[in-house]
Parts: C-alpha cells; structure tokens; sequence
C-alpha cells in the first residue's frame, strides 16, 4: 500500500511539474476558457457525420481534443455502426478486449462482453449517456451462478448509438466504477439532427448458416424538432430476430483416480492421474427475439437552459435448447453405489499427469451406465434493460454552469422453467476415449445405437429430473448527480469542475426452485410408461466441422415432449423444492463529491482532482444451518435447514487523478496520466450464490463455490504514457505504455464446509438427506499488477482506400501465483476500407491470444487463441435508399477452451457465420 501510493504521488508530482514548466514559459499566451454561450453554440453546430471517411475524421478529431486519454468510435451514418454489433466495433480499439461468454457458458455467435488492457468484463465500466444501466443475462449459469458486474451488450444493439467514447485514464469528474476504464455509449440528441422533420432506418433479414434459417431486422427512427431549434423529440424503435444453433463437444471437468479405486489398485502408476469426469456432443439450439426503442425529448426554452428527458428499453427472448449425450468417466472409473469403479484395458495412455487414452469393456447384464444424456429446455428464457432519466443544464453566467442528472434503470434475467430429462445410456455397453489435446476428443460408448432410445431399462433409463426454476434476478440502479464548472478569467487555471452523485444498486435473487422428480405421482416418473413417446434426431450435419470421432447421430425427445413430461412428473413446489443455496441479495449505496482543477497553455492542458467515495455495502447469504432449532433458522426447504445472514460494511476511498496533455508539435501529442480508480466485487464473490456439485457416490467429497461478504472495493494505482503523431488528414500512429498496480484483487481459495445433502444415487426411489463434506472454494483479496503497451496505426491510401492496424501486449500477476482473469498476452486487428460516393466495403480481422476465464467443476478454465473475420458491404442507390450486407464470422471460428493444461480439453464449439442484408433509408 505504501510503495503503490508513494509511485503515484511521484507521477502526479512529474505531471504537475511539467506543467508548471510549460506554464512557466507560456503563462503570457495562455487562452482564456471560451465564454458558456460561445461553448453551447458550438454544442448547437453539431456535425452529422456521414461515410467510412467522414467518422474516421470525426474519431481521430475528437479523441486529438480530448484532454485525456480516449479512444472514440464513431458512427457512420445515422443508425449505422461500423459493426452489427457494438462490442466488435470496440475489439478494434488497442487496449480492448471482447468474449462471446459471461462466465463458463462457453462462447456462443455474439460478441456480448468487452474488457480493458487484460483484466475481466468486470474491471471495466460500461454506461449510456454517463449513467450506469440495470442489466441481465438470459442464460441461467449467468443468473445464478457466476454473477459479475459487466453489462450485456447483446442487449444493446448498434443502431442506437452516435459515437462510442473509450475513456483509458480517468479524472475526478468521471463516475467510479471502472478500475481500468470505462465506455460510454453515447445516443443521439434531438436537437442535433439537422433537419425539422426526418426519418431514418433499415429492413432486412439475417441468415445463419448453422441452423440454415433466415430471420427478420427492422429499426426505425424518426425525429422531429421546430424551426427555432429549442425543442425536439425523438422514437426509435428495433426488432431483430434471429436463430442459433451451436455445435459442441464438452468435456465438464477432470478428477485425480481415487486410492480404492479398481483402476489404483491394479495399477498403482494410475493413483492421482486426473481423468474427464464428462465428455459430450452438445447441441444447443435458440431463437433470440430483441424488441425495444428508445425516446427522448429536448427543450431549450433560453439560451442558457436546457432539458432533457430519455426512457431506453431492450428486451431479449431467448428460448433455448441444450443437449449433451455423454460418456461418464466419473462413474466408469470411480463407480457407483459401494462399487469401486473399473479397470481401464491394456493400452491406455497417461500423458502431463493426464489419462489420455483408456477402453473400458462391456460389463453384460449388470446394468452398468457408461453415459448419461441431459436434456434441457429453456422456454421463457429472457433478459431486459431499461432506463429513465432526466438532464438539465444551465449557464448561470459566462463563469459558472451547472448540469444535473436523476434516474433509474432496471435490468431483469429470467428462468421461469427448466425442463429436463437425464437418463442412462450406454447401459453395459463398454466406453473408452483419447483426448487429441486443444479440440474435439475421439469416444465412444461401445455397441451403444445413440440414434434411437431402445427398449426402456435396457438401453437407457430415466436417472433423474433436476434444473432451477422460477428464476428473476432484478439488477436495478438509482442515482442524482449535480455537475457544476466555473470558468476564471484566463491565465494558467482555465476552470475548476466539481460535483456530487448519490447512489443506490440493488442485486437480488430471492427465489430459487430447484426441481426433482415428483413421487407422488400417479405413475413414477422412473416408469416406462411416463416417458415421452417418439423421438428425433440432431441435424445430419452436426459436428462435421469439428473434427475427431464421437457421437453425432444422436436422439432426442422434443422441447414440447419434455415440458409434458415435467409438467406430470416434476416437483416444482417453490417452498419445499427453495434450493436457498442459490439465492442471494445485495444493496450498496454510495455517495462521491469531486474536485477537478483544469490547467491550460497555448500547447498543454492538465487536470489535477480528487473523487471521494463512500459505499454501503449489505449483503444478504443464505447459508446451511447445522442445527435446525436454532432461532431464525427455516426448516421448510427440502434440502435442510437454512438461514439468512446479512452482513454490513462501509468503505471510504479517496481517488487522486492527475493528467497531462502536451502539443509538442504541430501534428505530436504527448499524454501522460495518473490516477487511482476502484471496482467492487462481482455480485456472486460478494453475495454468495452458492452453488455445490454432490459426490458421484456416497460417502463421498462434494465440490462447490460461495461468497464473501468482507470484500473490499478493488482499487487500481494506474500510470499511463501515449505520444501520438496525427501526421496526415485521418491519419495516426500511437505508441502507449500502461501499468496498474491492483489491491484486493478477487482470487479464490479452497476451504471446507460441510452441508446436508440429498443422497439419490445409493437408492434413487428413496433419497435421503446425509451430512457432506465439500471443498468449497471462496473469494479472497490480494494483489495483482498488470503492465503493457499499445501500438496503433490508421491512415487513407489513395482517395478512396484506408487501413488500420493495432497491437496490445500484456502481462499480469497475481500475488498468489494463480493466473489473472481475463489476461490474453498478445490481442491485434488489421482491417481495410474502400469508399467512394457509391459503394464502400470494409474488412476486419481480429485474433486474441488464449486466457484464463476461472474455475469450473473444480477444474481450470482457460480460452484457447481466436481470431474472427468480418466484412460490410454498402451500395448508396441514391439520397435516400442503400443497401448494406455485414457479414460476422467469415473465417467460422472454433471456440476452444482448456484445463490446467492443453492435454485436458474442456470443450470445442462451432456457431458457424452469420449474413445481415439490410435496405436503409432516410426521409
């Protein structure tokens, strides 16, 4: 603590001292800060910003202007992005990283997470117009199990936006949140469009070559505001449909080979050889609805006050269809029911600690289960945003201004049904793998026909129901702010900024209902005569890009099959089935007062300030009770005991800034900045959402993972040096260098708590409750450093030509030597753009090195290397009519991810390319 603040009082000192040089040589030239009318005319003349070269333009000229380090994207037309979505338009940015997954969901065809300079989605901060958004996620592993502070961007869709403004350094006047930077997604004004009355939008459809399905796009905006200019109202509305389907293989996990085992004993080399508890062919299926609008209205009623008021909404409905038939390494090698599991044939392979090749016999008549099949329907499946605010500004005089903002957002992730099937398969069959490193795995299940069910209790059988039901987190935000600048008569202080903003943030997921089957039913639910009749298989085509030898040809009961089967024969009541062990809650409130002192020169410009926090943080665990007589414990849940506790914290910090920006020449900047800035903990490591995988038999070891309520706000000490040299019109080339020094940095340890589980794998028709140890693995705080650099070149070639090109390199470190989430060592983009006054095309590549996405089922988690190529295509057919075709995922990427080492794969997956074909027009 005392090193890291010692380095950035240094820094700011250094920034402050050049400075005071160049004020020292300058003071008699230095510009008084332009008068409050003369800085709202310029607000007024508003450019509209049309055609690949003109947002160049416009991007490079306001990110030259800005006093801190920024990156601006901005768009090209009206309603037109230079990407379908708005996390690849980022990716281009250096220093920017995106990632198709939230947690360990694995990555499906839309880019939907975007981080900074090697650290997690939840280090940076994303907000709309300068306010932070309530947000959700549609996938259930996403709403209650790995639960961080990032926003969904599939929520938010490209043709709402103006410009997107990446802030790399930070000042005292921007909001905290951000640890290592923030985007600010920045929607249109009324009162800038330049006509009184105009309309603007796009048709089309989207064709995905995965599921071979075309789907409809339209969004429409349209904008009205009188011949004075003072006031104005704008609607835009957008609903984009589209299918997925994702093909896969997944490998959920590695356990070491027990000491009893037979495998250990006929083979004591194989003790501790780690082995794939679960390996799969994963088809996963989704028709995605976004449905919402956006309106605002702009009053101006003098010249010295303005009003403004926005209400944003996004829904997605996102039903969704995940099955995975696969081999049971777990139950194969450490058996089942006192069984002590089998003894893999001669010839089996361990490589890197890794039983890497391994058959296994058939086992005739004794009803051995080599696979399992989980089958899971997700109707109903959503997440939404939406949000409301109120603006005003008002030029008290030349000298003094203040602006205001309030409102509230709320965002929602909904589960409201699981239907699922699980049932044995490859009954006595024999089994045996060999893993091929990062990518598809050879298996198989002996003489299993995976393409039809078979007869009942013979070739599969219903194993159990399970899955979360009634599902809603609500992540909402309240806030007010007050922003005020006074302007001095000239000389080196141009004008000092202050304000104040109060906050409140609520998390909360207050019911779970965890199903299982429903004994009391008329007919069992393990009886043949219950189950769905019929059956279909997965596409003819699944897994052809893949590779390896698995499965493919697979059945499957329908959606509609399993939501009957449910229907009769689950147990969904929300008191006893309350799997409290998922539910969690969490309230902060905050309050911040700045300072800002904002210096200037005839070639500089410096800012010196300091943010004050103040958070209250409650955090609501609902935890296992070993004594149910205890007082407040509630004994109504099937799965024990359990009560509520809430734990209350207050942190303080202070958050020093200082930035230097330097006109060395005409066409060289120089930016130097210092700064501390903080995070909080992602809900689910603060809110502890716990979740436990039961042992494969019983007695066994559980594996699980929960909160901790005492985590302290992450603070970041950053330094920040960039030169750029702007030496042709749209043209640039930058170097920079970054380096944060990390407190409280999240990591987890491994601790043991014991929890009253149901036991229904020793006798499946009559579970019981015993006591289980599990290794539970907790959040903790420690320190990290992350340092790298970035280099970035854009420039035109010729008229009608231009290129860019961006590399970042970062390397990072955890205190206690485990890797550092979110870290790819090496990420670059290369891209080039062709326009003229009638058509315009544009490619982009981008590649991302492998990184450490966390822990699952006990067992690393990282990302293998990927890169993605994408292209647009735009014909202007005249003033008002063109056509565009923005083609996403040329190159089909395969999503590779892997364990502690690339001898454990974990899954591969294939979502194939996507083709958006719109008309737009203008009014």
């Amino acid at each position: 603590m005392k090193l890291r603040k010692k380095v950035l009082t240094i820094s700011i000192v250094a920034a402050l001292g050049v400075a005071g040089t160049a004020a020292a040589q300058e003071a008699t030239t230095a510009q008084a800060a332009p008068s409050a009318a003369d800085q709202k005319a310029t607000d007024l003349d508003t450019v509209v910003v049309k055609g690949i070269r003109g947002a160049i333009e416009a991007s490079l000229d306001s990110k030259r202007g800005e006093d801190t380090r920024v990156e601006v994207i901005t768009s090209e037309d009206i309603g037109k992005m230079p990407d379908k979505n708005v996390a690849d338009s980022l990716a281009r940015v250096p220093g920017v990283t995106i990632s198709a997954a939230s947690a360990n969901e694995g990555a499906f065809d839309e880019n939907d997470r975007v981080s900074m300079r090697g650290t997690s989605p939840s280090f940076t901060q994303t907000t709309i117009d300068g306010h932070g958004i309530g947000t959700g996620d549609w996938f259930v592993l996403n709403q209650s199990g790995t639960v961080g502070r990032s926003v969904s961007y599939s929520l938010l869709p490209s043709e709402l936006v103006d410009k997107v403004v990446v802030h790399k350094s930070s000042e005292a006047k921007l909001v905290e949140g951000g640890a290592t930077g923030t985007v600010d997604i920045i929607t249109r004004n009324p009162l800038n469009f330049e006509d009184g009355f105009s309309i603007f939008g796009s048709a089309g459809a989207v064709y995905a070559d995965k599921p071979d399905k075309w789907d409809p796009q339209i969004s429409v905006l349209g904008n009205w505001k009188n011949t004075e200019g003072t006031f104005g109202v704008m609607l835009q509305v957008f609903s984009e449909e589209r299918h997925l389907r994702r093909d896969g293989q997944e490998l959920l996990g590695y356990a070491p080979i027990g000491a009893g085992t037979a495998a250990a004993v006929a083979h004591p080399e194989l003790e501790g050889v780690f082995f794939p508890t679960l390996i799969g062919s994963a088809l996963f299926e989704q028709e995605r609805k976004r449905t919402g609008g956006m309106f605002s209205a702009q009053w101006k009623p003098t010249d010295t006050i303005e009003l403004e008021a926005n209400y944003f909404r996004s829904d997605m409905e996102a039903d969704n269809y995940n099955r995975n038939y696969m081999l049971w390494g777990n139950r194969i090698i450490n058996g089942t029911s006192g069984a002590n599991g089998q003894v893999p044939l001669p010839g089996y392979i361990v490589r890197n600690n890794t039983l890497v090749f391994a058959d296994f016999a058939a086992t005739p008549g004794e009803g051995n289960a080599f696979g399992i099949y989980d089958q899971i329907s997700r109707p109903g499946a959503k997440s939404s945003t939406e949000s409301f605010s109120l603006e005003g500004k008002w030029d008290v005089t030349e000298k003094l201004r203040f602006s205001g903002q309030a409102g509230t957002s709320e965002g929602h992730g909904e589960t409201p049904t699981q239907d699922v099937a699980e049932w044995d398969v490859g009954i006595d069959t024999g089994a045996g793998w060999a893993l091929n490193g990062v990518g598809a795995a050879d298996w198989h299940l002996g003489s299993a026909n995976t393409g039809a069910p078979g007869t009942p209790n013979v070739d599969y059988r219903l194993d159990w129901i399970f899955g979360y039901q009634d599902i809603d987190v609500e992540d909402s935000e309240d806030w007010g702010q007050i922003d005020g600048t006074y302007f001095t008569d000239g000389g080196v202080l141009q004008s000092v900024d202050f304000g104040i903003r109060a906050a409140k943030h609520e998390r909360n997921l207050p019911q779970v209902t965890a199903q299982g089957p429903n004994f009391g039913a008329a007919i069992s639910p393990f009886d043949p005569a219950a189950w769905p009749q019929g059956f279909e298989n997965y596409p003819g085509d699944f897994g052809d890009g893949l590779g390896g030898s698995f499965p493919r040809n697979i059945w499957f009961f329908t959606a509609d099959q399993l939501a009957h089967f449910n229907d009769l024969y689950a147990n969904r009541d929300p008191v006893s089935r309350f799997y409290y062990l998922g539910a969690y809650g969490l309230e902060e409130r905050s309050e911040a007062a700045y300072g800002q002192l904002n210096f200037g020169g005839e070639r500089w410009t410096a800012n010196l300030g300091m943010r004050y926090v103040r958070t209250e943080e409650e955090v609501s665990n609902y935890v296992n009770a070993i004594d149910p007589t205890a007082p407040g414990v509630i004994t109504t849940s099937a799965f024990g005991p359990y009560q509520i506790a809430v734990t209350k914290n207050t942190y303080k910090d202070w958050l020093p800034s200082a930035n230097l920006k330097w006109d060395m020449t005409d066409d060289v900047v120089l930016r130097l900045a210092a700064s501390q800035t903080m995070t909080r903990p992602d809900f689910s490591a603060l809110a502890g959402a716990v979740t436990l995988s039961a042992p494969a038999s019983f007695p066994g070891t559980g594996t699980g993972n929960g909160g901790n309520p005492d985590l302290a706000p992450i603070i970041s000490t950053n330094l920040d040096a960039t030169v750029e040299w702007y030496y042709a019109e749209r043209a640039l080339v930058s170097a920079g260098v970054f380096s944060m020094d990390i407190d409280d940095y999240v990591t987890l340890s491994t601790v043991n708590r014991t929890y009253l589980t149901e036991d229904n794998v020793t006798d499946p028709l009559n579970p019981v409750l015993v006591p289980v140890e599990y290794e539970l693995t907790v959040p903790v705080g420690t320190g990290a450093q992350v340092n790298g650099f970035e280099l970035a070149w854009e420039g035109p070639i010729g008229e009608y030509f231009g290129a860019f090109a961006n590399y970042t390199h970062t390397e990072s470190d955890v205190d206690d030597g485990t890797p550092m989430l979110g870290t790819s060592d090496n990420t670059y983009n290369v891209g080039v753009w062709f326009e003229n006054e009638m058509f315009n095309a544009r490619v982009n590549y981008n590649y991302r090195s492998s990184f450490y996405s966390g822990l699952d089922r006990a067992s690393a988690f990282y990302q293998d290397d990927i890169d993605s190529l994408s292209a647009s295509f735009g014909w202007k057919i005249n003033d008002n009519f063109g056509l565009s075709l923005d083609a996403m995922n040329l190159n089909n990427p395969k999503i590779k991810y892997y364990a502690e080492n690339k001898d454990r794969p974990r899954s591969i997956y294939e979502n194939g390319r996507q083709y958006y074909l719109n008309m737009r027009f203008k009014y």
